[in-house]
């Protein structure tokens, strides 16, 4: 354990990580699958998949899930199911056992270590569980002090212009408006908006100003971002 807690130590960033240390996982805990995942960087396209994770993630759906998120602590199936009924939650041959450790920040779960085995591999056991409890620890403080200092701030995607457009909706200027003044076509307002929203992952203009807002009081705030907190607090 102590070569992955060093491993672990060096890792400059996430590439670091999982190019130096996830490989190790999966020989440490004889593993059939393994995988390291942060949830700010889990996006499916696909709304088929979508909805089959809803369920397969699901606390309801699955005890191991719901383990997690109530208990931060890891688990192996057959602490929370029966063989049977774990057949009937995961029949997949490759899952037969699994075991998950979370990774935690600020009293939040925001990731999780997950390795798998097939059926004709022993089951995962007490031993495997604080190792494994042991490396969340390592990995916890690993992203709290490594990995969300490079973790990029949604604002950073939006551009210049991108900017100027996001600091005139904070001051409640129309679409028409805002072309008026930036000397652009109402409708490219309108199709710079939806980028933006798509960029910062928001729905609604009073969303896009608030994130944006927010994000400006943690951060080092460039020209553009200062204006706009200003604007949109006194505005």
């Amino acid at each position: 354990m102590q070569l992955l807690f060093g491993a672990i130590n060096q890792a400059q960033n996430e590439q670091d990580l999982r190019s130096r240390v996830v490989p190790k996982l999966g020989e440490y805990f004889v593993a059939k699958k393994w995988g390291v995942f942060f949830f700010d960087q889990l996006r499916f396209a696909d709304s088929k998949l979508q909805k089959i994770l809803q369920v397969g993630l699901s606390i309801e759906h699955n005890p191991v899930v719901r383990y997690l998120v109530e208990r931060h602590a890891p688990v192996h199936e057959a602490l929370v199911a029966s063989p049977n009924v774990w057949r009937m939650i995961c029949p997949r041959p490759d899952h037969w056992h699994v075991m998950a450790g979370p990774i935690v920040s600020n009293g939040q779960l925001v990731g999780v270590v997950g390795f798998t085995r097939e059926q004709t591999m022993t089951a995962f056991d007490v031993h495997n569980l604080a190792d494994l409890s042991a490396l969340c620890l390592h990995l916890s403080i690993w992203n709290a002090t490594v990995r969300s200092r490079y973790q990029p701030l949604k604002s950073d995607r939006l551009t210049s212009r991108e900017l100027q457009i996001a600091e005139l909706v904070a001051l409640g200027y129309t679409n028409a408006e805002i072309g008026h003044k930036l000397w652009i076509q109402e409708n490219s307002v309108k199709q710079a908006l939806k980028r933006m929203f798509r960029k910062l992952e928001v729905s609604s203009r009073a969303e896009m100003v608030a994130q944006l807002a927010a994000v400006t009081q943690r951060s080092s705030p460039t020209t553009e971002q200062s204006n706009l907190m200003l604007n949109t607090y006194l505005g």
